[in-house]
């Protein structure tokens, strides 16, 4: 990770050197250093430095103007809807990426050449958020081993992780590429099916949210573990909430460990013992499982029943009886609705048999 004492120190002295307030943030918009205030202050200004990022609103107003691709410091006129005072952008490049935006109130007495003078700095902090990005790769790359169910694999990682840590499993997109280095600091991540992250507990949220929306599919997140030693069971349990994501559209399409009650029991079983309980109602035709899932699913409440599937309730009470007979199954016993239940929903999780 990269020293965020040195970021500070340069932001510092380009505050000084150009008399201007200035904010560094990193490509995701998350503040990583601030100097000291010169004049007015906007809005946008106290958010980053209070709540450490920009809001979404915010940031397409400012990419509006082509920030991420520009070469040098880019204009960005106020907006008082916005409450965006007048500021001038710089992205951070190096090697043609952009790594970053280092940002500065601007009422009209930064020229270009008194901007010129901070170029220095500003392509030292573009480096040194390059060597992060570098150093993040490589520490990805050992996601690897630290999540791996082998205890000799995992004691030959060495990765500076501090706890609590969550896992997140991703799945991937043919259509879509996430540029995995933009993600916030402190954060690791390794492509692959499904793509595996590892984040601070209290960022594993939002990050999941922003890795799924990129690509356009589910994620998971496993629960959060004090030692970093154990982030081999939250990588299991990740991709255990991916699966229930994908195939259960009430947990979609972020699901959490924590939240999926019965469903982690299922998700860990293997395709035999799924099979085995969807035997239950493989008698079943897609109509009617449907109507006995909703109904058990609400309980045994027939008129919430009927109202989400839109039948009157006498075509419910058909269905049901139809679908008694054919499980050989009585849907007022318990027993033999948990039964019936489970093998609904083992059914969701079941791996289509290409000899089929």
């Amino acid at each position: 990770m990269h020293n965020s004492a040195d970021l500070q120190e340069i932001v510092d002295e380009i505050a000084a050197r150009l008399g201007a307030s200035a904010t560094l943030e990193d490509r995701s918009f998350r503040l990583l250093a601030y100097g000291a205030q010169h004049g007015d202050i906007d809005t946008v200004r106290q958010e980053s430095i209070l709540r450490r990022r920009a809001s979404g609103e915010v940031r397409d107003y400012f990419e509006r103007y082509g920030i991420a691709r520009a070469g040098g410091p880019v204009r960005i006129p106020a907006d008082a809807e916005l409450k965006v005072l007048a500021r001038v952008c710089w992205p951070l490049r190096h090697a043609d990426v952009t790594y970053g935006y280092l940002w500065l109130l601007d009422s009209g007495e930064l020229p270009d050449a008194r901007l010129a003078a901070a170029a220095p700095l500003v392509a030292r902090a573009a480096a040194e958020l390059a060597q992060e990005a570098r150093s993040r790769q490589d520490l990805g790359r050992g996601l690897r081993a630290l999540f791996s169910a082998d205890p000799e694999e995992r004691a030959g990682v060495s990765l500076e992780v501090t706890g609590p840590v969550a896992a997140i499993a991703v799945r991937e997109s043919q259509e879509r590429v996430a540029a995995l280095w933009t993600l916030p600091r402190g954060v690791l991540a390794r492509p692959g099916s499904p793509v595996a992250l590892l984040a601070p507990a209290h960022l594993a949220g939002e990050v999941a949210q922003t890795m799924r929306g990129a690509y356009g599919t589910a994620a998971g997140i496993g629960a959060a573990r004090s030692d970093p030693a154990d982030a081999w069971l939250s990588w299991r349990e990740a991709r255990q909430a991916l699966r229930v994501a994908e195939h259960f559209p009430r947990y979609g399409p972020v699901a959490r460990w924590e939240d999926l009650g019965v469903h982690r029991l299922l998700a860990r079983l293997g395709q035999a013992d799924l099979r085995e309980l969807a035997a239950e109602t493989a008698a079943l035709d897609a109509e009617l499982a449907q109507t006995v899932e909703v109904y058990l699913d609400r309980g045994g409440h027939v008129q919430k029943t009927a109202a989400e599937l839109g039948v009157h309730r006498q075509t419910l009470y058909y269905r049901l009886g139809k679908a008694e007979r054919l499980t050989h199954r009585d849907l007022s016993d318990g027993d033999d609705r948990l039964a019936v239940h489970l093998g609904l929903k083992a059914a969701h999780l079941l791996v289509p048999d290409p000899g089929a």
